[in-house]
């Protein structure tokens, strides 16, 4: 009964945290992170207490640590299938640290220590909340854009306005040309903005451009 006990604590605090990345449309969200506390919890508790019966001489010390000690290496497998580099940038890298705290948090769960494992899973939930109301008002926002243009000018409408407003950053810009069947340019940015300021502001300023047809936002 105390290990389902473990168990259970266990995949409740780990879903505890994937319900937040869930909120917050993650790559990892419930499932996952219910998933990687419970079995942490298992292989923890298997391998403590599963093999007591297998070594009977006193010659032999039974390391309960080694199949636990796995779990530490074969969660960045998971944790790595959650980190995309796109364009220059890297993201996921919080929701992999996320379920590596939530695979730990497992293990103390397993290992009987519940009021520590429980602890644990406050301060990540605090960190992730604070951070997020943090950067809602102070921080800045990433925001991907293509849009086509029929000339040049249109182009040069688009960078000339965004430097106008201000408190917008353009990391990256390339710009491609087609020919066919008429002259067209297709233009992607990444801009970089003060949440505070211009959270909804680039899709108002986009719309407001005139000769300038928006394919993509994210």
């Amino acid at each position: 009964m105390d290990f389902f006990i473990r168990i259970i604590i266990a995949a409740l605090l780990g879903g505890a945290i994937g319900l937040e990345r869930e909120y917050r449309a993650k790559e990892a969200g419930f499932r996952t992170h219910f998933l990687v506390a419970l079995g942490a919890a298992l292989f923890m508790i298997l391998s403590a207490h599963g093999f007591e019966g297998v070594l009977v001489s006193d010659n032999h010390r039974l390391d309960v640590s080694r199949i636990a000690a796995q779990v530490v290496s074969g969660i960045g497998f998971i944790g790595a299938g959650t980190i995309i580099f796109q364009k220059h940038a890297v993201r996921g890298l919080t929701t992999a640290a996320g379920l590596w705290v939530t695979a730990a948090i497992g293990m103390t769960a397993g290992a009987g220590m519940h009021l520590l494992a429980t602890t644990t899973t406050l301060l990540v939930l605090l960190c992730l909340e604070a951070q997020s109301l943090f950067l809602r008002h102070f921080g800045h926002r990433n925001i991907d854009v293509s849009f086509a243009a029929d000339s040049r000018e249109d182009v040069d409408n688009v960078l000339h306005h965004l430097h106008e407003l201000g408190g917008i950053i353009v990391d990256s810009f390339t710009m491609e040309t087609a020919t066919m069947p008429q002259q067209r340019y297709t233009v992607t940015m990444q801009l970089r903005l003060e949440r505070r300021k211009y959270r909804n502001r680039i899709l108002e300023f986009i719309d407001e451009l005139k000769g300038v047809d928006v394919l993509r936002i994210e």
